[in-house]
C-alpha cells in the first residue's frame, strides 16, 4: 500500500461519515479516526521493508522581543546567575516534608549547611534524601511538594554569600 492509496482511504472514510476505521494487513496497521471538526490518521509501520514518505513541514521561526514583563523576567534571570542551583539527582516524585504531618525540610529564607537534607525524592518506592552540597540561604523553591521531577531539574536556588 503506497501513500496515495492511504490518502484516498482517508478521504473515503471522511466522506463516509464513519468515526473510526481500522485496517490491518500483513505488514501494516492503519487506524483512521474522524470527528465533527478533527480528522486524524495514525500509521504504524510493522515491516522494515515498507517506508512511508514524510511530508515536509513548513519551517517556523519565533522571535521574542522583550517588552514589559518579558524585560523584567530577563533582568530577573540575570540576577539568578549569582545563585547556586540545587538540582534533582534522579527522576521521581519530590516531597518537601519527611511525612505529611511534619514541617518542610527547608523554606525560603532558611540557612542551610553542606550536607543538610533539603527534600526527599521517591523513585520506585525508595525514598532518597537530597542533601545540599553548598552552604547558604534558600532564596527560591522551584518545585511544588508532591510533584514529579526529572533528572537534573532545578529544585532550589541558594545564595552562597
Amino acid at each position: 500500500m503506497d501513500i496515495k492509496e492511504i490518502q484516498n482511504l482517508i478521504k473515503f472514510v471522511a466522506k463516509s461519515g464513519a468515526s473510526e476505521v481500522k485496517l490491518e494487513m500483513e505488514d501494516i496497521k492503519i487506524t483512521i479516526k474522524t470527528g465533527p471538526t478533527v480528522q486524524e490518521a495514525t500509521y504504524i509501520q510493522h515491516s522494515p521493508q515498507m517506508q512511508m514518505p514524510m511530508q515536509a513541514q513548513p519551517e517556523m521561526k519565533v522571535v521574542a522581543v522583550p517588552t514589559g514583563s518579558d524585560a523584567e523576567a530577563e533582568v530577573k534571570a540575570e540576577d539568578d546567575s549569582k545563585f547556586i542551583v540545587i538540582k534533582s539527582p534522579i527522576i521521581g516524585t519530590l516531597y518537601r516534608k519527611p511525612s505529611p504531618d511534619k514541617p518542610v525540610f527547608v523554606k525560603v529564607g532558611d540557612t542551610i549547611a553542606a550536607g543538610d537534607t533539603v527534600c526527599i525524592i521517591e523513585a520506585m518506592k525508595l525514598f532518597n534524601e537530597v542533601e545540599s552540597e553548598v552552604s547558604g540561604k534558600i532564596v527560591k523553591v522551584l518545585v511544588e511538594d508532591s510533584s514529579p521531577v526529572e533528572f537534573d531539574q532545578p529544585l532550589f536556588l541558594v545564595d552562597p554569600s
